[in-house]
Formats: C-alpha cells, structure tokens, sequence
C-alpha cells in the first residue's frame, strides 16, 4: 500500500495526465484517419486528474492570487496559440478549441468563494459573506456578453468583422459558458476541494458526476 501511495504522487500523476492528453490529442486531430476511440476514452481521465491536482494546489499555494494570475495568463496564451495555429496549420473542419486553463481559472475562482462563504458564515461576518457572494458571480457575469454576442450574430446585417473582433476579445475572458469541459467540470473542481481531505468522498463524486454526464449524453465518451 505504501509503495502505491509513492507511485501515485502528483509528479507522477501529471506525466500520466501529459500522457493521456496527448493520446486524447492524437484521437482529436486524426480521427478522420481511423485512430481508434479508446485513445481518447483514455484521455477522459486527464481533466479529473488536473481538477483533483488543481483543488490541492489551491489549498496548499500561499499566494492563491498570484496562482490565479498565472491560470489566466496560461489561458490568454493557449487562446492566442489556438488561434495562431488554427489559421498556419489547416486540417479540414477540425479546429483546436481547448483550454484546461480557463476551467482550472474559473474553478479557482468558485474555490475562492467558497472559503469567503463558509468563513462569513462560520465567523458569521457579512462582510465577507457579500464578498464571497461578489466572487460566486463573477465568472457568470462574465457570460453575458457571449450571450449577447451570440445574439447580435444571429441578426442578418450584423458586420461580420465587428462581430469577429468582438469575439477575439471575448475569448480571452474566461466564463463559466465557454470553458472547457462545461461546468460540470467546474463543479467536480470544486467538489475535489471540498471533499480533498476524504479521497472515498472524491471517489463518490467523480463516479456520480461521471454517471450524470452520461445519462445528459449518452453518445458521448466525455
């Protein structure tokens, strides 16, 4: 038992997630010249594995702001690189949309919030309680003007190059609607954080998750 809790420390735990996101890759980027589908139900396992990571890190970090600041700067950096590769590199109608680091952000953020919350409350401090409350809102406030845009999209006479700068601009900030993996996958980073003391807790809930994800879906292996 001993030797499988060294084997499975978070170092090794990111080469296993590097591994199997680049298996996932592989699947996403020539499934068109028969890669199998199991390439990629093996990479189903990485997100978890970098939310149960993330949700530890974000308890242990001493700077959680800094921490935060460099999720967002990862994830400006993934959009303009999918952006840049997206125009050199063609490969028919498969376009590079991923960005883990947008949902370790928003799940950081709903972490904060979560701390403000229980602390207001256990410290029965209104102060905090709002702030907590402020936090919660904002990566849902940051959805609205992707709603509105894709509104405005919709209007027959609307500039198309407006619209597309609009919507560069829009894609570096993070929101709970466009994030990678859906919020459900926000909600199972939180649930790792709050549940990081008990692993059969996390167990539970990556199982439960993983079962309601399929029954919304069932034709999907995400």
């Amino acid at each position: 038992m001993n030797n499988i809790r060294k084997l499975c420390n978070a170092t090794n735990l990111k080469y296993l997630a590097m591994y199997l996101c680049f298996l996932d890759y592989i699947h996403q980027m020539f499934e068109g010249m028969g890669m199998p589908l199991w390439l990629t139900m093996l990479g189903r396992l990485v997100f978890p594995i970098f939310l149960f990571l993330a949700a530890d890190s974000f308890h242990y970090t001493h700077d959680r702001l800094a921490y935060l600041r460099r999720l967002l700067y990862m994830s400006w950096f993934m959009t303009i690189g999918n952006a840049i590769i997206g125009n050199v590199f063609h490969n028919g109608n498969v376009g590079l949309m991923n960005n883990a680091f947008s949902t370790f952000f928003i799940t950081g953020i709903f972490i904060c919030s979560w701390d403000l919350l229980t602390k207001g409350l256990r410290d029965k401090s209104y102060k905090e309680l709002i702030q907590g409350f402020g936090v919660f809102l904002l990566p849902i406030l940051s959805s609205i003007p992707v709603v509105v845009l894709a509104g405005i999209n919709e209007i027959p006479h609307a500039n198309p190059l407006v619209v597309q700068i609009v919507a560069s601009i829009l894609s570096l900030v993070p929101s709970i609607i466009m994030v990678e993996g859906g919020f459900v996958m926000v909600i199972l980073g939180l649930l790792f954080y709050i549940f990081r003391t008990n692993r059969m807790a996390q167990i539970i809930v990556l199982a439960v998750i993983s079962v309601i994800a399929y029954l919304f879906d069932p034709t999907t292996v995400q």
